[in-house]
């Protein structure tokens, strides 16, 4: 009888741990007053499953965060928002979103993977402005919302992979610019994943034609080069890039690193010779970059994002 009670108390102890660690969606913004939109039913999110095994998404019309969440007796209180890349294109909201959300609640930090706008002038207007009131919006959204989800709103960053980095790199940057400019949009660090930051030589020509067109103005291209809207407020930032990189070249990472010391912010990058683009967590078997989660592990824990505050 007692072996029993023991079996059912463990089992209603694991059935409420994964409950309260069901993801939970919230809309950005609310109903009919999402800026930039243009209604347009012919445009309609989609939703594909690769042969990879990677989720696809396109087409975002109603951005939203959804919450991955640790155990509370797991839980440090830091917190990040993920964004996935594609390009500005699509959102590989699979394994550079839910998969790396698992990979900080391991940790005890809870994750918020953005699924923004995907810039489009069927849906919007001003298309180059969406994905940053997104994430501004998601960034405002988690602090808001900081005692409901158990975080401090003190110790919320944000990583992105390819487009995502460039989105993540812009957020760092751009969150005290202009019209929208809130503190409360600011992240306190980065990670920054085979970023595109630069629409100058070394860019990723696709992500920077779907954000800014193909006929963008030098004042507009230089606006959204990265390494160029550096400052001493940009975020601690770490950064990941392999040198085999054909899609976003390496010194997307390198010239950010280097405007970060040139001004004087904490920055910590690894390079490694081999990797390609894409991979984020799926690393085993390509060589030194398998590292790079046990890298990043360290940088967390010497920031104090591992420390229960």
């Amino acid at each position: 009888m007692n072996f029993t009670l023991k079996l059912l108390s463990a089992t209603l102890l694991l059935a409420s741990s994964v409950m309260a660690q069901k993801p939970e969606t919230v809309e950005l913004w609310p109903q009919n007053q999402i800026p930039n939109a243009i209604p347009n039913e012919a445009v309609q999110e989609k939703s594909e499953m690769g042969k990879d095994g990677i989720l696809r998404i396109s087409d975002v019309k109603v951005p939203t965060i959804t919450a991955f969440l640790p155990p509370k007796d797991k839980a440090t209180g830091a917190a990040i928002m993920v964004i996935p890349g594609g390009g500005y294109s699509l959102l590989a909201y699979g394994h550079e979103g839910e998969e790396m959300a698992q990979w900080f609640n391991e940790r005890g930090i809870a994750a918020f993977v953005l699924k923004h706008r995907l810039p489009d002038d069927r849906t919007q207007t001003n298309r180059h402005e969406v994905p940053l009131a997104d994430a501004m919006q998601g960034m405002k959204l988690i602090r808001q919302n900081a005692a409901k989800w158990n975080i401090n709103a003190d110790r919320l960053g944000v990583i992105g992979f390819s487009a995502g980095g460039h989105l993540a790199s812009t957020l760092s940057t751009h969150y005290h610019r202009g019209a929208a400019a809130s503190e409360e949009a600011k992240p306190n660090f980065a990670i920054l994943m085979y970023p595109v930051v630069t629409f100058g030589a070394k860019a990723h020509g696709g992500s920077r034609d779907k954000l800014i067109g193909k006929n963008a103005s030098p004042e507009q291209i230089a606006y959204y080069s990265n390494e160029l809207q550096v400052d001493a407020k940009t975020p601690p930032t770490f950064l990941v890039h392999a040198q085999d990189d054909k899609g976003v070249p390496v010194e997307n990472s390198i010239d950010y690193y280097l405007a970060l010391t040139k001004a004087n912010v904490p920055a910590e990058m690894h390079l490694y010779p081999k990797g390609g683009h894409g991979y984020a967590l799926r690393v085993k078997g390509k060589g030194s970059i398998e590292n790079w989660p046990a890298a990043c592990e360290g940088w967390l824990k010497s920031m104090g994002l591992l420390d229960k505050k």
